[in-house]
């Protein structure tokens, strides 16, 4: 593959762009500090304090402005995933500590690196805050006019510059044509919220479902575990890949990480082929040295040597491009399978079930679990980037072993030797299995004894012909050993290859059972499932919202009441108390018995009396369980729930 035509080099030689964009982030931060502040002024605090005491005037002003809420927020999910595309540019540049402030010194490097973390940050925080902020006319306009700079500064400096020295020519529309979607799907969010928040504010439109606080696909799913199952029938990809559930949404936090993580993949992959493409140029340089010095040459060895190289050349620029794409593929059917396990995990939570966890992690540090929201998404997303490299590398390293040892010998004419060794290679492996498996066979059929009972599908633990057995174990002790060299040399190989495989999962663990606190990865995602399991769980948001409503409910009662001057029926607090006593008494006849000794005692009554009070208490008993209903299976609800998850 020729790599010269994407690295041809500028007429001029240099490229001097007419806007620095690192120079404007930087001054950037002076109007998103005012932004901040005019939209931390339009948000009331919900408490009261001193200060407002003092200062009247402000009148609860200056609240907190949120950028985005990464517990559970599922409003404007896809918005926020384009606003954190835009800013997969800056992200990737921050992994280059491209933002590192001059002059740091090496051990406060860690603090540069945070400084230069806050001031990106600081540059897209208005993007965020407009998107969430309740004044949504004031934040629309500004979060528009914000945007538009930012799209407009970067179009001038692509068309100004839009060569570079990595991947070559147009190398910034390569790299920054996601960005500038991502720009301009947000410029046309920001037009759509203000055309919509002009139109409720006219009458001509109402509020949807984000104001409420028990989201509407949470009640269905609530709903549908108080309904019969219904069985469907399911395709192929619903049955083995995915299942669409209408009450059940990705938070905002999922799908923008879905989003970062792809398009800086991107990145990452436009990167990695350039550099690639650097390396290629440089070997045929020395091949062409290698060349011009093979005509004063005449040894053999040396044109053996000079075809071998060329013929490696060949095998690794073959080998490199197929590994990309499939280490690619690998690496976004991790990024989508994330979400599929992020609903499976989260639904297994619901219904309490934590099996699928460590023990030690049933239940996780609050602390830490808190701290594991603000890591996911970075985290995550350096799991992706270093994943997939580590994966193509290795991948690249069996593609050559994979060439070097069938197709070179067969491009060659040795298929014969080839075919001979792959014989006597499979027929070893075949005799070494067949081997282990008929220590199975024997053990089961001669080594055990025979099933108690017809129906049982396996015989019990239990030895049968002891002298055998010892004799059995005995000689096989000695091949054994040889066997288990090629059984560690085995399991050495495939945890090579699942942990090179999996090192993108950060939703499982790939140490051993027993380290898995050494995976701070693994830990983060028990955390943040949790997290998520504890404010999300649509039973307890339906609870607590029937409470709210409750409330509310009994607030405006009380002052429909008052205002209409009339007292309404009442209900007497002695009544409702012995309604309650009867009721708990009903329900659990043992508390009469306690109730009915706690009486005798204080009244000082003789023994005859007592016990013939404790006789009819008996009695008493017995007529109420032998006449009172069935009660209800309160876990009527989570067999139900259980019943879902395993469809």
């Amino acid at each position: 593959m020729d790599f010269s035509n994407e690295r041809n080099i500028l007429e001029n030689g240099t490229c001097n762009p007419q806007i620095d964009m690192d120079l404007f982030l930087h001054y950037s931060i002076i109007p998103s500090v005012l932004i901040i502040l005019a939209l931390s002024f339009l948000e009331r605090r919900i408490n009261r304090t001193r200060f407002d005491d003092k200062i009247q005037l402000l009148d609860r002003r200056f609240g907190f402005v949120i950028p985005l809420d990464l517990i559970g927020t599922f409003k404007n999910r896809w918005t926020f995933g384009f606003a954190f595309g835009a800013i997969a540019n800056k992200v990737m540049s921050l992994f280059s500590e491209e933002y590192l402030p001059p002059g740091v010194p090496p051990w406060a490097k860690a603090l540069g690196l945070l400084v230069g973390a806050i001031e990106v940050g600081l540059s897209y925080y208005p993007i965020f805050a407009c998107l969430t902020t309740n004044n949504k006319i004031i934040g629309s306009l500004i979060g528009f006019l914000y945007t538009l700079i930012w799209f407009i500064v970067t179009m001038i400096a692509i068309a100004s510059c839009p060569h570079g020295e990595i991947v070559g020519q147009y190398e910034k529309v390569i790299f920054y044509w996601p960005a500038l979607l991502c720009l301009i799907f947000l410029i046309g969010r920001f037009v759509h919220i203000f055309i919509k928040s002009i139109r409720i504010l006219l009458g001509a439109d109402i509020r949807d479902e984000e104001t409420l606080f028990l989201p509407i696909h949470q009640a269905e799913h609530v709903k549908r575990l108080f309904r019969k199952p219904v069985e469907v029938q399911k395709t192929w990809f619903e049955s083995k890949i995915y299942t669409w559930d209408p009450c059940f949404k990705f938070p905002g936090r999922m799908i923008g990480t879905t989003v970062l993580s792809l398009f800086c993949l991107y990145i990452f992959v436009t990167i990695e082929y350039s550099a690639f493409g650097i390396i290629v140029e440089l070997v045929h340089s020395w091949e062409a040295q290698m060349e011009e010095m093979a005509p004063d040459i005449s040894w053999d060895a040396y044109n053996n040597t000079l075809a071998s190289f060329k013929e490696f050349n060949s095998n690794l620029v073959g080998v490199w491009f197929f590994t990309t794409f499939l280490s690619c593929a690998v690496t976004v059917s991790y990024i989508f399978h994330i979400l599929v396990c992020y609903r499976k995990h989260m639904k297994r939570l619901w219904i309490g079930e934590k099996g699928f966890l460590p023990i030690k992690y049933h239940n996780p540090s609050p602390s830490e679990s808190v701290a594991a929201i603000a890591r996911y998404t970075g985290w995550q997303l350096a799991y992706i980037l270093w994943g997939y490299l580590i994966l193509h590398t290795v991948q690249g390293m069996f593609g050559m072993a994979f060439v070097y040892a069938f197709v070179v010998p067969i491009k060659r004419g040795q298929a014969l030797i080839f075919l001979k060794g792959l014989g006597i290679a499979v027929l070893t492996i075949f005799i070494v299995i067949l081997l282990m498996v008929l220590q199975v066979v024997l053990a089961g059929k001669f080594f055990l004894q025979n099933k108690i009972s017809p129906e049982d599908k396996q015989k019990p633990l239990a030895l049968n012909n002891r002298k055998a057995f010892h004799n059995f174990n005995y000689f096989f002790f000695f091949y054994n050993v040889i066997l288990g060299l090629s059984a560690c040399l085995f399991r050495l190989f495939c945890s090579l290859i699942l942990g090179t495989w999996l090192i993108a999962r950060i939703d499982r663990t790939i140490l051993q059972r027993g380290y898995e606190s050494a995976d701070m990865g693994y830990k983060t995602w028990i955390g943040m499932i949790f997290v998520d399991h504890y404010h999300t769980n649509p039973v307890l948001v339906c609870f607590c919202n029937i409470l709210l409503t409750t409330k509310a409910e009994k607030r405006l009662r009380a002052l429909t009441t008052y205002c209409n001057g009339s007292s309404g029926p009442r209900t007497s607090v002695k009544a409702r108390t012995r309604w309650l006593l009867f009721y708990t008494l009903l329900k659990n006849p043992r508390l009469i018995i306690q109730r009915k000794l706690k009486e005798m005692c204080d009244t000082d009554m003789d023994n005859t009396m007592i016990q013939s009070r404790i006789i009819q208490a008996s009695l008493m008993e017995v007529e109420i369980r032998s006449t009172q209903e069935k009660p209800i299976d309160l876990n009527n609800v989570q067999i139900r729930e259980r019943h879902l998850i395993l469809e």
